[in-house]
């Protein structure tokens, strides 16, 4: 049985060699597609595929229907909102992902992002420090619980919101747990934003919640792209000219930002949350492993459509 990786942003040789052994040790024959630039260049190699591991790269329906043995694909990492769940179902393709991979990764960037932003851009004037601040997580999975561990540590005032998870786990963290969304942003002198990218949460993180911000905050995104209203976030920040927001998701409006808001807006090349050694390795590895489980045994545990 055939597994295609195909990631134009590459696993690193060490993740790639891990998952070579897991596949090696199933009798499964490891087909690799790193740095490729079109579409076609999948297309060229799912026909005969059971299995497909992928990062940020994009399986949609065409893919789905070209790849006639296809069984399972994983996404290593934690959204998956770059592969078509509708098509997937309809062609019974279990999709996975593998949640708590990447997730220190990206709460560690959180802090360098807040950091260097606080410090305003290391450009040699009085910044602030981020002890005694209150911080506001939205959306307290993985991430949110990582980005509370190292808050502690620095001995910033934490706050959280999410619909899915109890008060009892977030307060169990030493976090407060608030009971709206607007209570979160009238609070929060840092927003770290990481919920996911669905239906419900795209372009919600808008002018008027971000409005209820306190004088001086500072929004920092690592989720997704696409729940920011970057319209109305223009708009916002020309407004707010006490506010910073900083984002591993490079908006569409990226050079209007830059030119606009020096000193106050910045953006990462590139999605960097999970560009770790450690986090490459661990969500490679098990994306593998669910593969195998899956193939072997049909466990789901991770199973998302």
């Amino acid at each position: 049985m055939k597994v295609l990786v195909a990631t134009d942003k590459p696993f690193g040789k060490t993740a790639i060699d891990g998952i070579r052994k897991v596949f090696d040790a199933a009798g499964f024959e490891l087909v690799l597609l790193e740095n490729y630039t079109e579409k076609k260049q999948i297309l060229d190699l799912v026909s005969d595929v059971v299995a497909i591991i992928v990062r940020s790269d994009i399986i949609d329906a065409e893919i789905i229907a070209a790849a006639k043995n296809l069984k399972i694909v994983v996404r290593a990492g934690a959204g998956y909102d770059n592969i078509d769940l509708k098509a997937a179902t309809a062609a019974d393709v279990c999709v996975m992902n593998t949640p708590g991979q990447n997730s220190n990764a990206v709460a560690e960037l959180v802090f360098g992002l807040l950091i260097y932003g606080a410090r305003n851009f290391y450009d040699g004037s009085f910044g602030i420090e981020l002890k005694g601040k209150k911080l506001g997580i939205q959306a307290y999975g993985n991430i949110g619980r990582n980005v509370a561990r190292i808050a502690k540590g620095i001995g910033m005032e934490i706050y959280a919101y999410d619909t899915l998870c109890s008060d009892e786990l977030i307060a169990a963290d030493d976090v407060v747990p608030l009971h709206s969304i607007k209570e979160l942003y009238e609070k929060a002198e840092i927003l770290s934003l990481n919920v996911p990218s669905t239906p419900e949460t795209r372009r919600s993180v808008n002018r008027d919640l971000l409005n209820l911000l306190p004088k001086g905050a500072i929004v920092v995104n690592t989720a997704r792209k696409e729940i920011v209203n970057e319209e109305e976030m223009l708009q916002f920040m020309q407004e707010r000219t006490d506010i910073k927001y900083l984002t591993d998701i490079k908006p569409d409006n990226h050079e209007e930002m830059c030119k606009k808001f020096p000193g106050r807006y910045f953006s990462t090349p590139k999605k960097m949350g999970a560009q770790t050694a450690e986090a490459n390795i661990n969500a490679g590895i098990a994306a593998a492993n669910q593969i195998v489980r899956y193939l072997k045994t049909g466990e789901e545990r991770f199973r998302v459509n």
